[in-house]
């Protein structure tokens, strides 16, 4: 069987799947055809329901839930690893708010900007872009503020960039509980077992890059473009975890709340 299977080039995919993709673990006759592309992209890609599997913010995956299944294994979820609100010189969001002020975000169906309107529904004026143009936007004065994720949390003070708000804080300070960034679902079309044996393929899959960390690297640094080693490291620390691993009662629990808050906020309308 083959199917079409599309992850992000971040290092917490890439050594999510190494042993999926290379062969490293049992795939159970399944080959899958792989694509690599921008989490703006593979949200878009899900709800025009392109791929098979597919990695989408959970944002998006109130969009598509009809069509493709959450699976308990291969999640972005966890504490301390939210988007952040940034910009080149102090902002307050009440400023940004009165003066209409440009806030770039990466893409209107990501989780991100969906914990930037549960922190400030009235920021209006957004700018959608790639998530790697977002900083450059601010520096260059395209935008005033922006909403990075990814390894730009790690980057963006050293260009100068100065922190609003932290998007996952608040969304843990107020709900208590860990913030969903990035799912993996499956067509329900694919039916149950096979959908099962790709959910413990993934879990398999995260198991044995924990536990052969150098072996997946190389995979993991090819996609990684100009990312140094540490700040790789530190993405893979930062959103692989026991979540990734299999969602838990926490997890579904998280999940659940931030349907429910998009559902409120007027997402999946």
């Amino acid at each position: 069987m083959e199917l079409n299977l599309a992850f992000s080039t971040c290092p917490n995919d890439t050594f999510t799947f190494e042993a999926m993709v290379n062969g490293r673990i049992d795939t159970n006759g399944i080959t899958y055809n792989l694509t690599l592309a921008d989490i703006f992209n593979l949200n878009q890609m899900a709800i025009e329901h392109k791929p098979d599997i597919v990695k989408i913010s959970y944002n998006t995956y109130g969009l598509v839930m009809d069509e493709y299944e959450l699976l308990d294994s291969g999640s972005a979820l966890g504490h301390g690893c939210g988007p952040l609100l940034i910009s080149k010189r102090p902002l307050t969001v009440e400023e940004i708010i009165e003066n209409k002020l440009t806030v770039a975000i990466p893409g209107l169906s990501t989780t991100a900007n969906l914990l930037l309107t549960f922190f400030a529904p009235k920021i209006r004026n957004k700018k959608e872009m790639l998530f790697h143009d977002i900083m450059p936007a601010i520096l260059n004065g395209e935008a005033d503020a922006g909403v990075i994720i990814h390894e730009n949390r790690f980057t963006y003070q050293e260009q100068g960039l100065m922190l609003i708000q932290d998007l996952g804080a608040h969304w843990e300070k107020v709900t208590g509980l860990p913030i969903p960034l990035g799912a993996i679902v499956a067509k329900r079309s694919l039916g149950q077992e096979t959908i099962r044996k790709i959910e413990k393929q993934i879990r398999e899959s995260v198991a044995f890059a924990f536990q052969h960390r150098e072996i997946v690297q190389p995979f993991v640094g090819k996609h990684a473009q100009e990312m140094s080693p540490d700040v790789q490291q530190a993405h893979i620390n930062l959103y692989v975890n026991d979540f990734s691993l299999s969602l838990g009662e926490k997890g579904r629990e998280a999940v659940s709340l931030l349907l429910k808050v998009g559902r409120t906020l007027g997402y999946y309308e």
